[in-house]
């Protein structure tokens, strides 16, 4: 960015050029043109090299020969890593209104987190070709399922069907030198960052064995009704950026998590969930782990899902719900969640992934593409999320739906869309989440600006079609805002940890600060 001079140093050169005499003589005018550009010339030179040389040079002898200040700005200096995180610090503030109970289900596991690279090789398994398996069924559908999607630096989630092998390699990858294990499963990941604020009273509800309930927050309360005896385990392959493995490279970190995980595949603890809420009285419902049934197959989801909608509809009406999507690839499992269960949801999150498959599921924009190609097109995204809300949620008063708000995230930069009306405090909000997101990959309880940098583009369109508005997002004030009918835009760029320590939960944490910072506007039942 070219940084101008102060106006009143503008002003002045203005006054200087116009005092100076002009010659009226031809070859006089020429040579003396060349003589003052040339001393010119010399005197900036002589005072750049002074002024490098002693950056304590007083403004006042720069603006007397009508040169710019050169000293950068103090908010300025370290680049736009600075200026946007002293921004989040300065314009990121709780809502007035805030929430006081938040229930969260119903998804809740124990994640064992190890080098995906590292594992495969471990059990003996050669590199090959990528190849996505919506399913997987054996070590090589593992092996290649984890290499199409570490080749694209891309998140997914599969389930794993023979609970046999399941079983031998959760124990070598137990086993493995490095191990962790972590709480895991949507609903207990947005429990515990929830809980993180001390005035927030959480209750989870999942299928919590004994290891889980040790490592979760004091303050989330857990109904007896959840608590079983054995835990559940997910696996989580972690890759780094530019790790190799055979032909393959990663241009980005991220992870591929699988599991034989039947108790959160039937969302067994759903009806207990929604029993619990009469007691616990939330003013705010988060569900999540939908994505967990896909593996069981059409006819138990089909069923499943038939229930879900019912549970979910017996939720008092004046209570918000946001639904936190995650991973999946049957087109027919997402349509129903798309057509059945949006419309009675007053929120949703999702990344990239879950956008574009939303899209192919129900033939909306861009569904052509067959993947993002890098950085996700700001127009384009723009374009799916209003249609998400034209289509499933209440962005025309006479339109029965409850949807009015959706959280995108991907690795560059965030966005919020909220129907007008119905939420509060949305920019910050949005920041919230990019912050944590900073934060959370770095191990960090700060942005240190050193160790981020900004990937996306500062420069967009509000559409990838016509008529369309280009945007820019000043680092300064770090959220670019537009609205497209009924429906407002908030994006906030990421500022990208160079060297994640853990990429696991970051979709679920932005979420969670999200809604910590959002604000209900109306009253009114959804």
């Amino acid at each position: 960015m070219v940084c101008q001079p102060p106006i009143h140093q503008r002003r002045r050169r203005r006054r200087l050029l116009r005092s100076t005499p002009l010659s009226t003589g031809g070859e006089v005018c020429g040579s003396s043109m060349w003589r003052e550009a040339s001393a010119a010339a010399m005197l900036a030179l002589a005072v750049g090299l002074f002024y490098h040389s002693s950056p304590d040079l007083p403004d006042q002898i720069l603006q007397y020969v009508g040169l710019p200040t050169l000293r950068a700005s103090p908010q300025s200096h370290g680049g736009p890593e600075q200026v946007i995180s002293s921004a989040w610090d300065t314009l990121i503030t709780l809502p007035t209104r805030q929430w006081s109970k938040v229930a969260v289900g119903v998804n809740a596991c124990v994640d064992v987190v190890v080098s995906g690279v590292g594992l495969l090789q471990a059990m003996a398994v050669d590199p090959g070709a990528g190849l996505d398996h919506e399913v997987l069924h054996s070590k090589e559908d593992l092996k290649e399922s984890f290499i199409h999607f570490m080749e694209r630096g891309a998140a997914a989630e599969r389930f794993f069907s023979d609970p046999e092998a399941f079983q031998r390699i959760a124990r070598a990858a137990a086993e493995y030198p490095g191990a962790k294990l972590y709480v895991g499963g949507n609903a207990a990941l947005i429990g515990q960052k929830l809980a993180s604020y001390p005035d927030l009273m959480v209750l989870l509800c999942g299928p919590v064995g004994p290891k889980l309930h040790e490592m979760l927050d004091e303050q989330i309360v857990v109904p007896p009704d959840s608590l079983q005896e054995m835990d559940e385990f997910h696996l989580i392959l972690e890759y780094k950026a530019g790790e190799k493995w055979g032909s393959t490279q990663a241009p980005q970190a991220n992870r591929f998590i699988f599991s034989h995980d039947v108790s959160n595949g039937a969302m067994s603890s759903l009806e207990t969930f929604v029993t619990s809420l009469d007691e616990f009285e939330p003013d705010l419902v988060v569900l999540s782990g939908l994505h967990m049934m896909e593996g069981q197959g059409r006819e138990l989801w089909e069923e499943r899902l038939k229930e879900a909608v019912l549970a979910i509809s017996d939720i008092r009406k004046d209570i918000p719900i946001h639904l936190e999507l995650a991973s999946m690839t049957d087109r027919d499992y997402m349509n129903s969640i798309m057509q059945e269960v949006m419309p009675i949801v007053s929120s949703i999150g999702l990344n990239e992934q879950e956008l574009l498959f939303l899209s192919q599921a129900g033939e909306g924009p861009h569904s052509q593409l067959a993947a993002w190609k890098g950085v996700p097109d700001v127009g384009r995204v723009s374009d799916i999320l209003l249609w998400v809300l034209e289509q499933h949620g209440r962005s025309e008063p006479s339109s029965e739906a409850d949807l009015t708000r959706i959280h995108f995230h991907t690795l560059a930069y965030h966005i919020l869309a909220t129907v007008d009306g119905y939420w509060g405090n949305q920019a910050a909000a949005v920041m919230a989440g990019a912050r944590v997101a900073s934060t959370q990959a770095c191990g960090l309880r700060s942005v240190d600006p050193s160790k981020v940098e900004v990937k996306a583009p500062l420069e967009f369109h509000s559409s990838h079609g016509e008529p369309r508005e280009k945007l820019r997002l000043n680092p300064a004030e770090p959220v670019t805002t537009w609205r497209r009918g009924n429906v407002t835009f908030h994006l906030t760029v990421v500022l990208v940890c160079k060297q994640p320590l853990r990429t696991v939960g970051l979709g679920d944490a932005i979420s969670a600060e999200g809604l910590v910072y959002s604000e209900l506007k109306t009253q009114q039942p959804f």
